[in-house]
């Protein structure tokens, strides 16, 4: 086990299992997030392997809770930090490979290099991925989907690790997808999961995967410190035209700003902090509900403590 520096969590250091990993406390994590913000993480734990990760949550005190972080995409980490232990999967979590037309994906692999190999292996059915800037385990968390497929429409097996560090394989109806959710607890961890496609023809994947690109590029400020849709499409409505609708195309608070490309996206725009951006992100509901009627739901996963609440 190594540990690092400062003094602050070494209670919760010695209360945590010895691991194969990595500890560090205090742990700045504002740069694995796409907004670029927010305070630290009491313990980050970056685990080996998954036999690591399993005995870890095996002999881990109930009563600590855990947090998972994958490329910070859709995340806003408050001002305050992360209370616990953070665990941010790495490299041995990132394998892809094919299976005939089908594709095991670790949870840290990125959507866009499984639709590569997927295109390189003239395998249909996973260019949707290319258009989508996380990672397998996230896009399993929240059934993540662009243009008009969702992973439940590929995933046949899921792989996790429950809160008593047991591996498990689900089945498609155990992990209970649903529009930006699932059925599984927030105390396990995905690992991985199987997905099938159908054989296809490479050039016409490609262009495919080129045309989401395409599109996003047009319709979206990828360029820009954002989280990704900050919230979820009311049903009959799209979140971006009631919010346009509602007068909130480039409101500000603070640095935090309202995308003018797509008003669906919250963006930094230098040294905003975590309340400007979840604070922006409030008045744009309230405005909504005010003029629509529509409350909107967040789709942008708020993590961590207001500064405030430090003690």
């Amino acid at each position: 086990m190594i540990i690092s520096k400062p003094q602050n969590s070494i209670d919760l250091i010695e209360k945590l299992p010895t691991v194969r990993g990595k500890y560090d406390l205090n742990a700045k994590i504002a740069k694995y997030t796409w907004f670029r913000t927010g305070g630290p993480a009491e313990v980050l734990y970056r685990p080996a392997d998954i036999e690591d990760l399993a005995n870890f949550l095996y002999e881990k005190p109930r009563d600590i809770p855990i947090t998972l972080l994958g490329v910070g995409s859709n995340v806003l980490v408050r001002d305050g930090g992360i209370p616990g232990v953070v665990i941010r999967l790495g490299r041995p979590f990132s394998t892809i490979r094919t299976e005939g037309s089908q594709i095991y994906a670790g949870a840290m692999a990125l959507d866009y290099n499984v639709a590569k190999v997927a295109r390189d292996e003239a395998i249909s059915g996973f260019e949707f991925l290319a258009g989508i800037p996380g990672t397998i385990g996230g896009g399993l968390r929240m059934n993540a989907g662009a243009y008009g497929r969702e992973l439940k429409d590929i995933v046949t097996q899921v792989m996790v690790i429950t809160q008593q560090g047991k591996i498990e394989s689900l089945s498609p109806e155990d992990w209970g997808p649903r529009y930006r959710g699932c059925n599984i607890s927030t105390n396990w961890v995905f690992t991985g999961c199987l997905m099938s496609g159908s054989w296809g023809n490479k050039t016409d994947i490609t262009r495919a995967m080129e045309l989401v690109q395409e599109t996003r590029e047009i319709a979206q400020p990828i360029r820009e410190r954002t989280g990704g849709s900050t919230y979820k499409n009311p049903n009959g409505n799209k979140a971006w035209e009631l919010i346009d609708r509602s007068g909130c195309r480039g409101l500000r608070l603070g640095n935090a700003q309202v995308s003018k490309k797509h008003c669906n996206f919250l963006v930094n725009l230098g040294g905003a902090t975590a309340a400007d951006i979840e604070g922006l992100g409030e008045e744009v509901r309230r405005r909504v509900r005010e003029v629509t009627g529509v409350e909107l739901e967040w789709e942008l996963e708020r993590i961590g403590t207001p500064a405030e609440d430090i003690s």
